[in-house]
């Protein structure tokens, strides 16, 4: 039987102002510890955009009068799919296909890793994430961001806001809602949350900066971050 995972690695880490070249090497490691150790793991990766997304977006805005939301999607969109593009080259000797852009076309998982993109307006890379967990059978998708845990509120905004280590789906969705807006700041897609929701997906939301926790989390064992969850 196969164990495939699914990471949702944040453009924030990939390329949180220029590539972190240090991070995507130490990543590589890791990743490839992980599956020599046993034969049978796979790993899917869903890159977001980061800084080169934030960058073109925020120049659109501010050339363009009344900016559309689906023009500041497919930017995004297209520097996941640099970052994907940048992913696949490093892991080339497990990827034996093309980056995935549509999660409903790919049928097939022929490497031990696959590597996915944004694809099309109306949510973030989350949701991509959820769609290839429920395609290939992940009971889980690890989403790697810049934040090691959900917290009550935005502790940039409310110093009140406090840490949460466990979550169920229909509390977190009351915290996000259910619409989706291109840059806005949240632990996890509500697009992709009302998805998880529906076919009982665990999220663990932590730092994608900490390798080891990384491989604590993929590995089962006592991890630092926070899980939303079916009731």
């Amino acid at each position: 039987m196969q164990h495939i995972k699914v990471l949702s690695v944040g453009g924030s880490i990939i390329a949180p102002q220029e590539v972190d070249t240090s991070f995507l090497h130490s990543f590589y490691q890791a990743m490839h510890s992980y599956l020599e150790a046993d034969q049978k793991r796979k790993l899917v990766f869903v890159t977001g955009g980061g800084a080169p997304a934030r960058t073109y977006q925020r120049a659109y805005r501010e050339i363009v009068e009344v900016p559309e939301d689906e023009e500041q999607d497919w930017i995004g969109i297209e520097a996941t799919r640099l970052n994907a593009r940048l992913l696949k080259g490093i892991f080339s000797h497990y990827c034996r296909q093309e980056v995935v852009s549509d999660p409903t076309a790919v049928s097939q998982f022929p490497g031990r890793v696959m590597v996915a993109s944004g694809w099309k307006p109306g949510f973030s890379t989350d949701n991509d994430a959820v769609l290839l967990a429920e395609k290939f059978g992940a009971d889980t998708v690890v989403n790697l961001s810049n934040i090691e845990k959900i917290y009550t509120a935005d502790p940039k905004e409310d110093p009140g806001a406090e840490p949460i280590d466990a979550i169920s789906w229909a509390d977190f969705r009351s915290m996000v809602g259910d619409e989706w807006t291109p840059g806005r700041n949240l632990p996890f897609d509500p697009v992709a949350a009302k998805r998880g929701e529906r076919i009982g997906l665990r999220v663990v939301c932590a730092g994608g900066r900490d390798i080891e926790n990384i491989r604590a989390i993929l590995e089962d064992r006592s991890f630092t971050g926070s899980v939303i969850g079916p009731d």
